[in-house]
């Protein structure tokens, strides 16, 4: 697969690490998720689609993730919906189909309310808008509460692998970009949702929640009854890459 790397250059002196298919409009851009990168499985196979299509294809990692720079903790919501829109003025021309896996679900959405006349399509894998407010505060436990107060951040067990940093800052950030709770989601573009019925990350009715209130009448859910958080199986990312297809046609 030929893709071009490199580093956009943010105004606080920051870089972030991109990747690019080039090929035919519109441009499919890739949003991962909370502490996710771009050389994870679904964001590679979206690139490698692209490549065999002749479809123009943007990946990139937020400040503080991957291959980016910048410290995690010192990251919220403000600051990576800054990140996709600096990657959509200065890596894009023409149309976009946004493709949000979990966090990246709010994260399309956020920039697809941003630059409306630009985003033709949205495909969204267990997208998880507003999770700071609706699924991370209430699942706090003491203990959290307690090391935020004190420390400003709380290392939340992980079972992907080491502890998730929970800052205070992303909390408090979080909440002033919630779209939930507005009576509409001022979104009119075709969107295809992807849910796992079997997600504890990002429960389905959460992901429903956003597809009832989005003002697009082109919206199609799909539950996927088994899926986890990540669908990431070969039939997940086949149905993935079917929907991509389908934004972009």
């Amino acid at each position: 697969m030929s893709e071009d790397s490199g580093f956009l250059a943010r105004p606080d002196g920051g870089r972030l690490a991109w990747r690019k298919v080039a090929g035919a409009g519109p441009t499919v851009v890739w949003l991962g998720g909370f502490r996710s990168d771009m050389t994870g499985g679904k964001a590679q196979a979206v690139a490698e689609w692209a490549a065999a299509q002749g479809r123009t294809c943007v990946r990139f990692d937020y400040f503080g993730h991957g291959a980016s720079d910048g410290d995690f903790t010192q990251g919220d919501i403000t600051r990576w919906r800054e990140d996709a829109l600096a990657v959509i003025d200065e890596l894009t021309d023409g149309p976009l189909v946004l493709v949000g896996s979990s966090m990246g679900g709010w994260i399309s959405c956020l920039a697809a309310m941003a630059r409306p006349e630009r985003v033709q399509a949205l495909v969204l894998v267990a997208p998880a808008p507003d999770f700071t407010e609706k699924l991370m505060k209430p699942e706090l436990p003491p203990e959290a509460l307690e090391a935020l107060a004190r420390d400003g951040v709380w290392m939340a067990p992980s079972e992907y692998g080491d502890p998730t940093p929970i800052t205070r800052r992303l909390l408090e950030d979080g909440a002033r970009w919630s779209i939930l709770e507005a009576s509409e989601v001022p979104i009119e573009v075709p969107v295809r949702i992807l849910q796992g019925g079997a997600d504890p990350d990002v429960p389905w009715r959460h992901a429903l929640e956003l597809a009832n209130g989005l003002k697009s009448e082109d919206v199609v859910f799909t539950l996927i009854r088994d899926g986890d958080h990540r669908l990431s199986r070969p039939q997940d990312i086949a149905r993935l890459i079917t929907a991509v297809a389908e934004a972009v046609a």
